[in-house]
């Protein structure tokens, strides 16, 4: 019987042993793969009888041990839409199970996640890896909104960026409390109307010589008509109540309107130029009351302007896309504009290593792996999203050429002891001729 058994026992050895080489030959053919996550063995004892007295020859199992919470080394792209996870999560994505008669791809209703962040734009404009896997994505709305609800294939349109009308000028600057001459101080805005066209904003400003504080600010535009759009004035405070000196007090806006201190408050008012297609509103925002965060009056001789900006745009042609760390996904245009059309999620298991391993690098749900968490990258345990990279796989070829000779050694010690029972076998059923 114990011969038996030694002989039951060394072939589960060899079982085991050669599943261990199974998956260091899985491991080392996937050495170069993205994305790839290796599988290591794990070995475990079974008994048939071990007591005080006696101990009878039991088996191994060999079980496979999976890698994937193993970081892969994160290597530089060529690719701008390449995109590794330095840390726990997945890329949410989708399989094609074939084309509608529209020529898009038809979804498999079974997400999948994956490591492999080799991403481009397909001839449909959906961005794939290089195993033809779609991303998926929370979509954002033309208002920047991000729906968190649901996750999508994302697809790239690559239309045209239309005009957008400015609405809001802002201006940070500061009016020299002692200007080195009475000419206006003028500073040039660009705005656009709702055609896209360019126009210019001339603002030209001149100081009182009776009120102190006081500056009047002339509107006008070659292109507007009429020309002259109209003044305005703004006082700053000078060391009294309301804002503190240099700072704007008040405003009195081109029809007559005083818009009063209010610390907190925007430092705005409106104007209406025509440029052709009718009259345009657009605010004119210097600032916040009681904060120096746009116009102010300090010492100096001439007008230092710290910034001018406005949310008109032209038209714009489509010129690709990029990805940020954040998970953004940014259309660009020739215009200089950008617009957010999707955020890239990542999603986390309380026990990855339970996931059930897919073609692709891929892998789906399973009862061991728990539920799926999608959340916003480098959160909740979430890893951050590198751009312009990708995660290499994660199997160390001189650790598996080890495990290699390891198994080796041991296939060939358990097939030794096989011919060695089968001999001693052979020796007792001998003694009885």
């Amino acid at each position: 019987m114990s011969l038996l058994g030694a002989m039951n026992t060394a072939i589960s050895g060899l079982t085991a042993q050669s599943a261990a080489f199974s998956n260091i030959s899985d491991d080392v053919a996937n050495s170069q793969t993205i994305g790839f996550k290796g599988t290591d063995t794990r070995f475990d004892d079974y008994l048939t009888s071990s007591t005080q007295t006696q101990n009878l020859s039991g088996s191994v199992v060999a079980t496979p041990d999976y890698q994937n919470t193993v970081q892969g080394t994160v290597t530089q792209s060529s690719d701008p839409l390449a995109m590794a996870i330095s840390g726990q999560g997945f890329f949410p994505v989708s399989q094609s199970t074939g084309m509608a008669a529209n020529g898009q791809p038809v979804f498999s209703a079974t997400q999948q996640y994956t490591r492999a962040g080799d991403f481009q734009l397909d001839k449909s404009g959906y961005i794939v890896n290089g195993s033809g896997q779609y991303l998926n994505a929370w979509p954002v709305d033309a208002a920047g909104n991000v729906d968190q609800t649901q996750l999508a294939p994302v697809q790239v349109g690559q239309s045209s960026y239309n005009p957008v009308a400015t609405t809001q000028v802002s201006l940070a600057a500061n009016l020299p409390a002692t200007p080195s001459s009475t000419t206006p101080l003028t500073t040039q805005v660009p705005v656009y109307d709702t055609l896209g066209t360019e126009h210019q904003l001339t603002l030209s400003w001149t100081q009182s010589t009776t009120t102190p504080g006081q500056w009047s600010v002339a509107i006008s535009s070659p292109d507007a008509t009429p020309s002259t759009i109209g003044t305005a004035t703004v006082d700053f405070g000078t060391g009294g109540a309301g804002a503190a000196a240099g700072l704007v007090n008040s405003i009195t806006d081109p029809s007559g309107n005083t818009i009063p201190y209010a610390a907190g408050q925007p430092a705005q008012f409106s104007i209406s130029p025509n440029f052709g297609p009718g009259a345009q509103p657009i605010t004119l925002n210097l600032g916040t009351f009681g904060q120096s965060d746009g116009l102010t009056q300090f010492a100096g001789t001439d007008l230092t302007v710290r910034s001018v900006n406005q949310n008109g745009a032209a038209s714009g042609s489509f010129t690709g896309i990029t990805t940020t760390s954040s998970g953004n996904i940014v259309a660009n245009y020739s215009n200089g504009q950008t617009k957010v059309i999707a955020q890239v999620p990542l999603v986390t298991f309380a026990n990855p290593d339970g996931l059930q391993r897919q073609d692709d690098q891929a892998f789906t749900v399973t009862n061991e792996s728990g539920t799926p968490l999608v959340q916003d990258a480098n959160t909740n345990g979430a890893g951050n999203i590198v751009t312009g990279s990708v995660e290499s796989s994660n199997v160390d070829i001189a650790t598996q050429l080890s495990k290699l000779i390891v198994a080796q050694q041991a296939y060939s010690a358990n097939a030794k002891l096989v011919t060695s029972a089968d001999q001693m076998l052979q020796q007792t059923i001998d003694m009885k001729q």
